[in-house]
């Protein structure tokens, strides 16, 4: 048997389809409601909390105002001089685990703040109590001088 020979056919280039503009291609997407989990309200995507029944339904944004970062730097330098008994109203650390960076960086400054504000206090504590148990050694000392 003969071989026959088989045409080879060049490979065809690829065309692209033509990409044609439609109104509907320049039109924003359709916004597809929101719902509160709770009541199934419908809400706006910008909502933090449900209109309808109150319900939280993402994270507010945490506040890096003059006022708020000089509250919490003085809670911080306040804080273990009351003997940490409002610790669980220190947000030092919900602002050093933000996703926002000035919310970040104001928990790092408070975090410091606090740290050092505990090594003074309790080096202060040190100090008071050493002067209180001298002055107490020396006044029993001169009581046998009578």
């Amino acid at each position: 048997m003969e071989d026959i020979p088989v045409p080879q056919v060049p490979n065809p280039t690829p065309v692209e389809a033509p990409v044609i503009a439609t109104a509907q291609s320049s039109a924003p997407a359709p916004v597809v409601p929101m719902l509160c989990p709770q009541c199934h309200f419908v809400v706006k995507p910008e909502y933090y909390y449900c209109p309808n029944c109150g319900k939280s339904l993402h994270e507010a944004p945490l506040s890096t105002s003059i006022m708020t970062q000089a509250w919490i730097y003085g809670f911080s330098i306040v804080l273990p001089i009351i003997c940490y008994l409002a610790v669980s109203y220190w947000p030092g650390i919900k602002y050093l685990l933000s996703e926002d960076e000035n919310a970040k960086q104001i928990g790092i400054v408070a975090c410091i703040l606090l740290a050092v504000s505990s090594i003074i206090t309790f080096w202060l504590a040190i100090v008071w109590i050493q002067q209180a148990v001298q002055s107490g050694v020396s006044s029993v000392g001169n009581l046998g001088g009578y």
